[in-house]
């Protein structure tokens, strides 16, 4: 389904006027999981889960962050915002228990719903995320074009948006070419996991995610604020997922996030940075246990 339809283009409104959009897919009657989409991505980036959410009962609930895709901006945003925003989201749709994950840069806004809205959340699942950036020495181990674009976004922002928007016409009018691109730089397990799903679903994920390169902007400069908790302060229970092949994050980074987290499951698995792709199924099932 494209994205102008039903399932991958809902909106609501909240409380201050910012439009909020949302991507909903699996069983429309599931067991609820929110999803927290990654960095340079948006609410598309679990589409391929669709088949598998069904399957397994699961409704996921994919929103868009402020100024990424189809949802407003809100400027100076932290980590902590945007549980705020699924503690509105879930109530506007009368979603009261549910999930969380969240994939790469999303796996710290998976961790904040857990621990802002830990009544409601039954278990987090962060997936090929990170340690907090303001931890000594973990910034300095991102990939490069991260800390390219984290330290554009803070203190050369036109350039930054203006990389932003050359990705996001590349994505647009060479669909195949910018998806081969990517596998490319990702190494060998991902570039399968593109290729499997089409690099032109990849393309078209990533031209709705850099539709406002501002937005993007705003997401590595909320990215690198402190969390506004500790790992240690998570009191549900917590599934932390690392890819054994993975090429773009420091491999004990995700031990170490497991050990931190009272309780958490470390789960190692076969597969890249996108090795949620993989295990759909898995996750879910555990999400929704």
């Amino acid at each position: 389904m494209g994205m102008g339809g039903p399932n991958e283009r809902r909106v609501v409104e909240l409380r201050d006027g910012r439009a909020l959009c949302f991507a909903q897919y699996g069983a429309p009657d599931g067991f609820p999981v929110i999803n927290a989409h990654g960095g340079l991505a948006c609410r598309l980036d679990v589409a391929a889960a669709d088949s598998v959410a069904r399957e397994a009962g699961v409704r996921l609930i994919s929103p868009d962050r402020p100024g990424i895709g189809g949802s407003d901006p809100k400027p100076g945003r932290t980590i902590l915002d945007w549980a705020d925003d699924i503690a509105e989201l879930t109530a506007l749709l009368g979603v009261e228990t549910f999930s969380v994950m969240g994939w790469s840069m999303g796996g710290q806004y998976a961790a904040a719903v857990g621990h802002a809205l830990a009544p409601r959340t039954r278990r987090v699942a962060i997936i090929a995320g990170v340690l907090p950036l303001t931890e000594p020495g973990v910034f300095a181990g991102l990939p490069a074009f991260d800390r390219y674009y984290t330290r554009w976004s803070q203190h050369s922002p036109m350039l930054a948006r203006t990389c932003f928007g050359s990705m996001a016409v590349s994505a647009r009018i060479a669909p195949s070419w910018y998806g081969r691109l990517a596998a490319r730089q990702l190494g060998p397990a991902d570039a399968e996991v593109l290729r499997a799903e089409g690099f032109s679903t990849f393309a078209r994920m990533s031209a709705e995610a850099l539709r406002h390169t501002e937005g993007v902007a705003d997401d590595y400069r909320a990215w690198i604020q402190p969390w506004g908790f500790r790992p240690e302060d998570l009191a549900v229970p917590v599934d932390v997922w690392a890819g054994q092949q993975d090429q773009l994050i420091n491999p004990h980074w995700l031990p170490e996030l497991a050990r931190r987290i009272p309780g958490a499951n470390l789960l190692r698995r076969p597969g890249g940075h996108f090795l949620a792709h993989l295990h759909f199924r898995e996750i879910l099932d555990r999400l929704k246990a």
